[in-house]
């Protein structure tokens, strides 16, 4: 059938008249990155439909490829907003293009896979990305804040050059990337996330991500949207109302990640909405480890002040939440497992850990520690001048944070252990 399909699009190719570029592309996990993922990339309004060729990377000759067809809808989210240009001169930024989604599924998990993007299989760049193991071990970088802006390229250089250096000290490939947030320094300027997605890494593998503040907004906050966001991604659809594509989950083998935006939460009545979704998506997805990702900080790492922790310990308690991932202060902190506020043995608790800066510019300096001395085994950055990340890896019943200076140095490391009762204590 996938033979006889590519025999009738060269017959039809005259009708099919894609435009020259396709870019901004992304894959993104399903809701089971196991057998699923999803795929956003963007092209010009006047695009017919497009293709997406996919096979086992193992599969050299291309002899069992696989084809989906996009759904097209015509975005205008960023059309208009001001920005600046890569001479930093002052713009309103022309975006109207067409946003292309394609969720691939019945992949196998644990398996490379390559796909490209054009009028037959032999068209476009190669990509890449890994499908999740059914079980057991992986592998993931783990870094935020970027801004990538087009007047400064080196911030983009400094965060894609953590990632290489990651790369290394795994001595292999990762299974994915996640970020936490802050990619862009203005969301609403389109330049920059084309810019930022035409990096190699980009091509290389599956990313999964959460909507900072910084993606959130326009130049000078004119605009405030997490439309920037989604539409620059295609996260599974499983949010709340409101947050669709932007507050999502899926399972990685063993994992349930939930991911966050802070931008809905400023309210009470956020909160709220985000918490509810929250304790059903636990209750709904039992898995050996539950991971919940936001943007913003547990602690505010320069002083140990309370931050985000305040807000959701009392459910990360109740339902069993292992790991909380969180950045924004662009200062690395980390705690042992906690519970009701005390350190644990790790056998029942949540670990808290937030990443620090990886753009060279946006460290913060640290001043007196105040607060939660007794609580925050780790603080780390390099001043105003930061560049760090983690490797998060799952080996069998344990999850393992480290965090990596620019220089591929060691400075942390912290084990979370699987608990033996995934049941809310209520």
């Amino acid at each position: 059938m996938t033979r006889i399909f590519i025999a009738i699009l060269a017959v039809l190719s005259p009708l099919f008249v894609l435009a020259d570029n396709v870019y901004t592309v992304i894959v993104n996990p399903g809701e089971n990155a196991s057998t699923s993922v999803r795929l956003n990339w963007h092209s010009e309004p006047d695009a017919k439909p497009a293709f997406c060729f996919y096979t086992e990377r193992s599969d050299a000759d291309w002899a069992n490829v696989r084809i989906a067809i996009a759904a097209q809808e015509l975005c205008t989210e960023y059309d208009s907003l001001y920005s600046k240009n890569a001479a930093n001169e002052d713009v309103y930024e022309d975006a109207r293009f067409i946003r292309n989604t394609a969720e691939l599924t019945g992949l196998k998990p644990g398996t490379d896979y390559v796909y490209r993007i054009g009028e037959t299989p032999a068209d476009g760049q190669l990509r890449y990305f890994r499908t999740a193991p059914a079980s057991g071990d992986w592998t993931m970088a783990v870094i935020s804040d970027f801004h990538a802006y087009l007047p400064l390229p080196g911030r983009v250089s400094a965060a894609m050059g953590m990632i290489e250096t990651l790369e290394q000290c795994n001595k292999a490939d990762f299974d994915m990337v996640l970020h936490v947030g802050d990619l862009i320094a203005w969301g609403g300027s389109y330049s920059f996330w084309r810019d930022l997605y035409e990096q190699p890494f980009f091509g290389k593998y599956m990313w999964t991500g959460v909507n900072g503040n910084h993606d959130n907004m326009s130049r000078a906050y004119a605009k405030k949207s997490n439309q920037f966001f989604r539409n620059a991604n295609n996260n599974p659809d499983n949010g709340y109302e409101g947050e669709i594509g932007v507050c999502y989950h899926f399972t990685y083998g063993d994992a349930l990640f939930i991911m966050l935006n802070n931008e809905s939460m400023r309210t009470d009545e956020g909160l709220a909405a985000a918490q509810e979704w929250v304790k059903k998506v636990i209750t709904d997805n039992p898995t050996k480890f539950v991971i919940v990702v936001e943007h913003y900080q547990w602690f505010f790492g320069h002083t140990g002040k309370t931050s985000q922790y305040a807000r959701w310990a009392d459910l990360f308690d109740e339902y069993g939440v292992d790991l909380a991932i969180g950045a924004n202060n662009h200062v690395y902190a980390r705690t042992n497992a906690l519970y009701k506020g005390q350190e644990t043995d790790g056998t029942v608790g949540t670990v808290y850990v937030q990443t620090p800066s990886s753009d060279n510019e946006r460290g913060l300096p640290m001043e007196e520690w105040t607060d939660n001395k007794d609580i925050i085994k780790y603080r780390w950055n390099e001043g105003e001048k930061t560049v760090g990340a983690l490797i998060l890896s799952c080996r069998g019943d344990r999850l393992i944070s480290t965090l990596y200076d620019r220089y591929g140095t060691v400075l942390d490391e912290v084990s979370v252990m699987a608990k033996p009762d995934k049941q809310p204590k209520r």
